[in-house]
Formats: C-alpha cells, structure tokens, sequence
C-alpha cells in the first residue's frame, strides 16, 4: 500500500503561464497556451486554495508562473497568505516592475522577492530571455533591497552562460542579495526540447564549480551560493522535490495539483483539479500524487539500493521524459538500464565541442518574434 503521506509543506501557486519572456528552457509545459491551462483560477478560488493549503500544513508559498505579476489580483492573493500566516515569496522576471507595485505588495504582506537574471550583462542576458528585460531587472533588484526584501538572485546556467559563473556572483553580491542560486539546467519542459543546445560540457561545469567553491570561500556568510547540480553528468539522481508528492506540491494556471512543477508532462497519468476536488482529498487519495510514494512501486534497482530512501528513485518526470515510463529507474543514475541513453546524450555534446561544431539553434518559448533572436545564436 502506499505511504500515508505527511502534510506538505510547500505550494507552488503558478497563477499564469503568461509571460513576456521566451527563455529556451523555461519550465512551463511547450503546451501552455492550451485549453487545458488557458482559463486561470479566479482571485476567490486561488484564496480558496491557500486556505485549503494552509489547513492542510502548508507553510511556504511561492507565487510563480509565467510571470504573476502580469496577474492584477497579486497584491489580493499575497494579502491573504498574509492573513493565514502563510510565508509567501515571489518568482519573478521583474519585467517593467514598478518601485510602487513592489511597495504595494510589501504593504500587503509579501515576505520574499526571487529574480531571475539570464546572464550577467545586457546582450547576453536579453539575447537568452528572448526579451529586452535586463535593464529592469537591475532597477527591481534595486527597488527590492530599497524596501526592505530579501532578495534572492536566480540563474539557470547552461553552455551559453556558464562563463559567466563569477561575473554573477560579484552581481549579486554588489546588489546586496542573501542569497545566488546557481541552477545547472534540469531538462524538463522547454529545456528538455533544447536539450542538445542547451548541455554544457564537462570542462564547463568543472571550472564553474571551481568558482562556485573559490566564492564561497571568500564571501563566507555575506552571500549563499547554492549550486544546484547538473544531475546528467552526475553518478546518482537528486532526491527530486524530496520524493513525489512527500512535502511540496504545484498548483497550476488551470487549477490542476502536480507533485512538482514538471509532472504535467507525464501523459500516462490524470491529474485532479482543485475546481472539482478539496485540495485535501487531491494530497491523501488522488490516484496520481499516490502513484509513487514510498517505495512499494519502485523496480530494480531501485527497489534493493540502499539509497532508495535518499534519492527516491529520482525524477518521475525525466524517467518519463527519457524512457516513456514513469515507473523506470531515473536513467540519470549510474545503475539505471537506460542510463546508456544519457551517456550517448552527453558523448554527443562532447563530440561536437571537441570537433568546433556550433551549437544548435534554440526554439524560444512562444513568439515569432524569437525566431530572429534563435538565427544569432
């Protein structure tokens, strides 16, 4: 029988999948203009659901997309996650916020600020966004310490910007920020799509991590750097979200709850809505956020390793994405049959660096507009 699940802790809240940027790895699902996300939660049903949220044992709330400040009811929905207690942080590109939007949601109760930044200069970061975006991320991150905020500086890191590694440290450290999350591109969604474009080599990561520990070393507490790994050049996978559906769950434009901000792409399952079931019943009985707690579903290897309560048989979503089972080992990890699969992938990468070979040209998120753009990479 499957593990009676814990009361989770943390609630994506992805109020729209609309955004003005076009990142080439962006995780929203390459249908997200369908009709299964396009008519979005109302104000009253997302402040049902953080309420639901909030009895169920969650704590933490991100407010996320696309871009949720394209929602006009943000500063409504953070004001009721202040009510419940709830300790809210918002996701954000920053694009054209304003000082006094920001001030407005500081007045409603917003705990946290995250912005993301593609690169650590203009051209290559607009270039990666798909979007002129550089110049107001600078002014947000201003605004942000301004009022008070923690802030949070996030990059995902790939073979287009991982030179960059240092230059994006001394950014966010020179804009007063807690905290850098370095995030080495997890291939799900737009990035999985890109994924020949986007891996860098092994050569990059080595020097990017060796400026990752020299930085931490020399900014001790002044500045967190969190590295998350590049998982397809690693021997194991990562413990995905801490295992499916154990303490974090998302919630999408549409109202559908996924176990982690990818799941959507797993076909072979059904995922339920809060606009027809208690967000409660969806966490301790639908079928699907059942599917893969504990470890009575997991073959082998999986089923006999003694990492099998660290890891949790990894990503259910790159299983699926890579194999077309759910169910499968992650192939990532080192004692996975397919594994192969992803040591082909990363040859390749491989191969064509040494032989000069240009990448191949990214597919931006949405416009026509981007085309353009992805001819000059």
């Amino acid at each position: 029988m499957p593990t009676a699940p814990a009361p989770p802790l943390w609630l994506l809240a992805e109020l729209t999948y609309r955004c003005p940027l076009q990142c080439p790895y962006c995780s929203n699902p390459l249908d997200f203009a369908g009709a299964r996300f396009k008519t979005e939660l109302t104000t009253e049903e997302w402040c049902r659901v953080f309420r639901e949220a909030k009895a169920l044992g969650v704590l933490q709330l991100g407010l996320s997309g696309g871009e949720p400040l394209l929602r006009p009811d943000l500063e409504t929905l953070v004001a009721t996650a202040r009510e419940l207690g709830l300790y809210s942080s918002l996701i954000t590109s920053a694009h054209r916020l304003t000082k006094d939007r920001l001030a407005a949601l500081k007045r409603a109760g917003l705990d946290h600020v995250q912005i993301s930044v593609q690169a650590a200069e203009a051209e290559l970061s607009d270039r990666i966004a798909g979007t002129l975006s550089y110049r107001d991320k600078l002014a947000a991150y201003r605004y942000t310490k301004e009022l008070g905020f923690p802030l949070t500086v996030n990059v995902v890191l790939h073979r287009a910007n991982l030179h960059q590694v240092e230059a994006l440290i001394r950014l966010a450290e020179s804009l007063g920020a807690e905290r850098i999350e370095l995030a080495n591109t997890q291939f799900y969604g737009w990035a999985f799509h890109n994924r020949d474009a986007l891996m860098p080599t092994k050569a990059q990561l080595d020097a990017a991590w060796q400026v990752v520990q020299r930085e931490r070393a020399r900014l001790g507490a002044r500045l967190e750097i969190v590295w998350v790994l590049p998982d397809y050049h690693e021997q194991f996978p990562k413990p995905c979200m801490g295992g499916w559906a154990r303490a974090y769950m998302t919630v999408t434009p549409g109202g559908e709850v996924w176990p982690c901000h990818a799941a959507g792409r797993i076909t072979t399952l059904r995922f339920e809505t809060v606009r027809q079931h208690p967000l409660a019943w969806i966490w301790h009985e639908s079928e699907a956020l059942q599917r893969f707690r504990g470890e009575s579903w997991m073959p082998e290897p999986c089923r006999s390793c003694a990492r099998r309560a660290v890891d949790f048989g990894g990503c259910r979503c790159q299983a699926f994405l890579v194999t077309g089972d759910a169910g499968a080992t992650d192939p990532v990890c080192s004692l996975a049959p397919h594994r192969p699969v992803i040591d082909a992938a990363v040859a390749e990468v491989e191969r064509a660096a040494a032989a000069g070979v240009a990448p191949p040209p990214l597919t931006y998120r949405a416009a026509p507009a981007s085309r353009a753009l992805a001819a000059q990479q």
